[in-house]
């Protein structure tokens, strides 16, 4: 298949004028604020860009470079795909390993979404507010999830956002940060069962809050705990805390990677150099190997706690 690079001002005004002519979208990067698109009509293909000098996505995982980070809930959201608006919790983006974003549909109803999956190491889904019907490859029917559910959605696993309700808000979590959203033409979903099937290593999980309890957790606070760790063969934990009998929670050092929390509810005070006190919307990652903790607990403060092994 021939190719030809077309650099353009606007790639969503671009791909819309490509599809006027039969072209049809392929793969799109990045899915947060995307700028090269890959389109084809029968033997011609064309690779489209606003940005001719952005870096491609690599075959490798970008070496990890840890650092405190710390977001705060009224920082701008930009337009990303499928008409999704996307608040970066991770500038910088640790060397490039991980993005982690939260992504908003204010209006709800139909979601321009098609059948698609993506190249990557690692990715979680939590909703925050509001609800989303999705469906996935394997998986059965398309299925509904509400506030505090979770999914983890494996390497290349084929997917589809179908609808949402207005002011529906997720965290999604990926490693690595950049990466492409393929589209897959000849699959429809849903396309059967097969739970048990490995993607990658992985095995998709659906975690479900209403059947998820809540148990004292070590320093001091209660948690739901999921069933990540196993699906990934350890590659990440997912946990939501909440006070305990007290008012704070000490963490441990963790000997990984990654260590996120994203507020979802409440407030509390972080301490870590350059920390501080924490809102909900707010999000923070902590460096590996270095001992953090949370004081000052609202009675409903609730904090979305993500830790990953070492990917390599």
């Amino acid at each position: 298949m021939s190719e030809r690079a077309v650099v353009c001002e606007d790639l969503r005004a671009g791909i819309g004028d490509l599809q006027g002519e039969g072209f049809r979208l392929d793969c799109i990067y990045p899915a947060d604020d995307p700028h090269t698109a890959l389109l084809s009509r029968g033997g011609e293909s064309v690779r489209l860009t606003s940005r001719h000098d952005a870096p491609a996505p690599g075959e490798r995982l970008p070496t990890f470079a840890p650092e405190f980070i710390l977001t705060r809930a009224g920082e701008s959201a930009g337009q990303g795909r499928a008409g999704m608006l996307y608040r970066d919790l991770i500038p910088g983006r640790l060397g490039g390993r991980y993005v982690a974003s939260r992504i908003s549909i204010p209006g709800g109803g139909p979601v321009a979404d098609w059948v698609h999956f993506h190249r990557i190491a690692l990715q979680l889904i939590f909703v925050r507010r509001g609800w989303v019907r999705v469906v996935y490859e394997g998986q059965g029917e398309s299925f509904v999830m509400h506030e505090g559910d979770l999914v983890l959605q494996p390497p290349r696993i084929r997917h589809r956002v179908l609808e949402s309700s207005p002011g529906l808000e997720v965290i999604e979590i990926t490693a690595p940060a950049l990466h492409e959203t393929f589209a897959d033409h000849a699959l429809e979903l849903p396309n059967g069962s097969n739970p048990a099937r490995l993607f990658g290593g992985q095995r998709f999980l659906r975690q479900v809050a209403a059947d998820t309890v809540w148990r004292p957790s070590g320093g001091g606070g209660e948690a739901q705990e999921t069933a990540v760790a196993d699906a990934t063969g350890g590659l990440a934990e997912v946990r939501i805390l909440r006070p305990g009998t007290g008012a704070s929670i000490a963490l441990a050092p963790h000997e990984g990677e990654l260590v996120f929390g994203f507020v979802l509810n409440g407030s509390s005070m972080l301490h870590f150099p350059g920390g501080g006190g924490l809102g909900s919307g707010d999000a923070f990652v902590i460096p590996p190997r270095e001992p953090w903790r949370l004081s000052d607990l609202s009675p409903d403060f609730r904090l979305l706690h993500v830790t990953t092994a070492r990917l390599d």
